[in-house]
């Protein structure tokens, strides 16, 4: 029996494909507003982001740093060491499959002509 660890405890994931456990892990790191702001100033930036983000989020550096470690860990960005800092930056590969997984799941529903409900 195959299980994830997450939020709110053990959850059986052999019931879903590998597909929809790798999408819910990456949009679960995407439900903190901490989270998108650090995303939206990697990608404002179009470089890696090395120190910035304290003084730019307005947050202490070790909550900075868990959040950096989430979205890491969800695989949305990459790190790197220059020096003694670490530097961060989009996963392309992952940012995209994202993108794509999402695209998929808004595009299979027809809401506009729905008479359900």
């Amino acid at each position: 029996m195959r299980y994830t660890n997450v939020a709110m405890g053990l959850t059986k994931t052999e019931n879903y494909t590998e597909a929809q456990v790798d999408l819910s892990k990456m949009v679960k790191v995407l439900g903190h507003p901490a989270r998108i702001a650090i995303l939206q100033s990697i990608i404002k930036t179009e470089s890696c982001v090395c120190g910035d983000l304290v003084t730019e989020i307005g947050l202490a550096q070790s909550t900075i740093s868990q959040h950096l470690k989430e979205l890491k860990s969800a695989g949305l960005i990459q790190g790197t060491i220059e020096g003694t800092s670490m530097c961060y930056c989009i996963n392309p590969q992952n940012w995209n499959k994202l993108k794509e997984e999402l695209l998929l799941l808004f595009n299979s529903a027809n809401c506009e002509d729905s008479d359900c409900c």
